[in-house]
C-alpha cells in the first residue's frame, strides 16, 4: 500500500505559506493614492464637405483616497493626443551641380499622424533630465526612438519633421492647455485642423506632482467621414470595378453634354 498521507499534508503546508505570503505582499503593495476621472465633450467628429476643423475638451477631475492627505505642492497635468500611426519619411536635399538631389533620408515607423501635447506649465518645470525621458514627455519625445535621444545624426531630420508637421498644424505643443478650474478639476482643448487624419486617437493624461508621476488614464475619440465623402471611399476601396466604371461613365457622360453645349451650328 502507498502512503500519501505525510505527501499531501507538506503539499497543504507549502499551498498555506504561499497563500500567506501573496496575501503580504499584497498588502504591502502601495494603492494608488490619487486616480484621474477623465471625460470628452465628444467621442466621434465627422468630416462633412463643409468640415474647416473642429475641437474636442477634456475634462478631468483628480480624486484622492480616503487615507491621502492634501498635497503640499499643486497638480501638474500633461496631456498627449496621438492620431492614426504611420511610417513617414524625411529626406534631405542636397544641390548637385543645377539638380537637387535626395542625398540622405530617415524613415520614421510607427509615427501618429496627429500629435499634441498640452500641459498646465512648460514640460521643463513639471520634469526635468532623466523624468522628460523616462516619461517620454513634450513633443520632441514623441518622435524620438528610445535609445537614440542623443545621436546627433538625427536631430536634423527631427527638426525637419517637427517643422513640416507644425506647418500642416498636425504637430502641436501647448505649454499652459491645460486649465485647472479648481485645485482638483481641469479642462484642455484639443484643436484638430481640417487637414486631420481620420481614424481614432487616443487621450493619455498623466499626472505629477513635483517631477513624479502619480497618475495616468487615457480614453480615446475617432474622426470618420460622413455623408457623400465616406459614400465615395467606402465604393472605392470595398467596390473598386464599380468605381472605376462609374468614373469612366461620368466622364464620358460629361464630354458628350460638352460637345453639345459648346457645338457649333
Amino acid at each position: 500500500m502507498t502512503r500519501t498521507g505525510p505527501t499531501r499534508t507538506a503539499t497543504s503546508r507549502l499551498l498555506l505559506a504561499a497563500a500567506a505570503l501573496a496575501g503580504l505582499f499584497a498588502s504591502l503593495a502601495p494603492a494608488a493614492a490619487e486616480t484621474l476621472i477623465l471625460s470628452l465633450s465628444t467621442h466621434r467628429v465627422s468630416i462633412t464637405s463643409t468640415y474647416t476643423g473642429s475641437s474636442i475638451v477634456v475634462f478631468g477631475a483628480i480624486e484622492r483616497d480616503e487615507r491621502t492627505v492634501a498635497r503640499a505642492a499643486p497638480y501638474d497635468v500633461v496631456i498627449t493626443v496621438r492620431g492614426p500611426r504611420r511610417t513617414t519619411i524625411v529626406r534631405e536635399k542636397e544641390r548637385v551641380g543645377p539638380l537637387w538631389l535626395n542625398t540622405s533620408q530617415r524613415r520614421f515607423v510607427d509615427l501618429p499622424t496627429y500629435l499634441a501635447v498640452l500641459s498646465s506649465r512648460p514640460i521643463d518645470e513639471i520634469a526635468g533630465g532623466a523624468f522628460l525621458t523616462r516619461y517620454r514627455l513634450g513633443l520632441g519625445m514623441q518622435i524620438t526612438t528610445p535609445g537614440m535621444e542623443h545621436l546627433t545624426s538625427e536631430e536634423p531630420f527631427r527638426e525637419a519633421l517637427l517643422r513640416l508637421k507644425n506647418d500642416q498644424r498636425l504637430f502641436a505643443e501647448e505649454p499652459r492647455g491645460v486649465t485647472f478650474l479648481t485645485p482638483s478639476i481641469f479642462r484642455a482643448p484639443i484643436t484638430l485642423p481640417a487637414v486631420a487624419p481620420t481614424g481614432n486617437y487616443d487621450v493619455e493624461v498623466a499626472l505629477f506632482v513635483d517631477g513624479a508621476q502619480l497618475a495616468r488614464q487615457t480614453t480615446n475619440f475617432e474622426v470618420v467621414k460622413t455623408g457623400f465623402e465616406q459614400a465615395t471611399v467606402t465604393l472605392a476601396h470595398d467596390h473598386a470595378i464599380f468605381y472605376g466604371l462609374g468614373v469612366v461613365t461620368m466622364a464620358v457622360l460629361f464630354g458628350w453634354l460638352a460637345t453639345i453645349i459648346f457645338r457649333r451650328d
